[in-house]
């Protein structure tokens, strides 16, 4: 692509299969007509992280594709067919893909990296609310991932999946010797560099950030600002799992789509299901818990927020989420039903 995001097609020779990362949807038929003209077919379509600057076409390239959509496993979108954690590998024809996933990774997005593919020098910051990593993660994360790849060679290429600067590619021995804000510096130089950047907001966040951890696109939700979300209580797993226990339960409110409801995470005993593209039109049939405590769910504490965020402007006054959604549940070794 043209611009600050960047795409890559990535196909074996041999066998003529390929994988599509970091699509935009606006692109998403000239994608389709480069695979075609290259005389490959998409086995996979893989978004490295929840972008927050454009509408992913994720979505759009798997379905007239038939490929199978790949992304982090803490990723919080729906619809997504492989889930990948750090050492797992994806084949593509010959090629092998290994995913490696940064120390402290927000539960918000997939900032999962792909071996040979991407290597960034600076992992991106989204400034949304949970969603920033602070520099003393990305400083650890940073110098773990260049310990891993500059083990394995200096040489391996690094192709951004954003860029701001008309940089196509470098290589991980440069970036450690020569990247601004990481060479010669101490841990506490980099974090105050970091601190003192200022930086704004993706130009499209509100468009899209909410859209991509969603797969929301339409205009069935109206997402809410970035400081109503910031508003928004959490709450811990065992700390739910505590009230659920109580002689006054919450309300479990479970706004992710059916199938992961009954799916691999399962979910919660007695939580009900509205799915967040629904919650709207549904909202009303919550009335009678308006003065009542709500905790929503989803999978990774994302989309739940939306939603929390949503029945709080609706007038509910006692909402809040369960931060981390069911894969905290799950870490914390909570019981599910399926």
């Amino acid at each position: 692509n043209r611009g600050k995001c960047k795409t890559y097609l990535l196909g074996c020779e041999r066998t003529r299969r390929a994988a599509l990362i970091d699509p935009l949807r606006e692109n998403a038929a000239r994608y389709l007509a480069a695979a075609a003209y290259h005389g490959v077919r998409l086995d996979y379509v893989i978004d490295t992280h929840t972008h927050a600057d454009h509408l992913t076409g994720t979505w759009d390239v798997a379905w007239l594709a038939e490929a199978k959509i790949v992304v982090e496993r803490h990723a919080p979108a729906p619809h997504v067919d492989v889930h990948v954690s750090r050492g797992d590998v994806l084949e593509v024809g010959d090629l092998r893909l290994k995913s490696f996933t940064r120390q402290g990774t927000p539960p918000t997005g997939s900032a999962s990296t792909w071996k040979d593919v991407f290597l960034p020098a600076i992992p991106c910051s989204s400034a949304a609310p949970g969603v920033r990593t602070s520099p003393e993660v990305m400083r650890a994360s940073n110098t773990s991932n260049y310990r891993r790849a500059v083990h394995a060679a200096r040489q391996h290429a690094g192709f951004p999946a954003h860029d701001y600067r008309g940089n196509q590619s470098s290589t991980i021995g440069k970036e450690k010797a020569s990247n601004p804000r990481l060479a010669g510096h101490t841990r506490d130089e980099y974090i105050h560099i970091m601190n003192d950047l200022r930086l704004a907001l993706p130009d499209k966040i509100q468009e899209s950030l909410q859209a991509n951890q969603s797969a929301i696109d339409d205009d069935s939700v109206a997402f809410p600002g970035l400081a109503q979300l910031e508003a928004i209580r959490q709450v811990a797993a065992p700390e739910l799992k505590a009230r659920i226990e109580s002689g006054n339960p919450p309300l479990v409110l479970d706004v992710r789509e059916e199938d992961e409801y009954g799916g691999e995470l399962g979910h919660i005993h007695g939580s009900r299901l509205i799915p967040l593209r629904a919650l709207p039109q549904q909202a009303g049939t919550l009335e009678e818990m308006k003065n009542r405590e709500i905790v929503v769910v989803c999978r990774a504490g994302v989309r739940s927020s939306t939603a929390a965020a949503i029945l709080t402007a609706l007038g509910f006054d006692h909402v809040s989420n369960l931060k981390g959604g069911m894969l905290e549940w799950h870490a914390a070794s909570l019981p599910v039903e399926r």
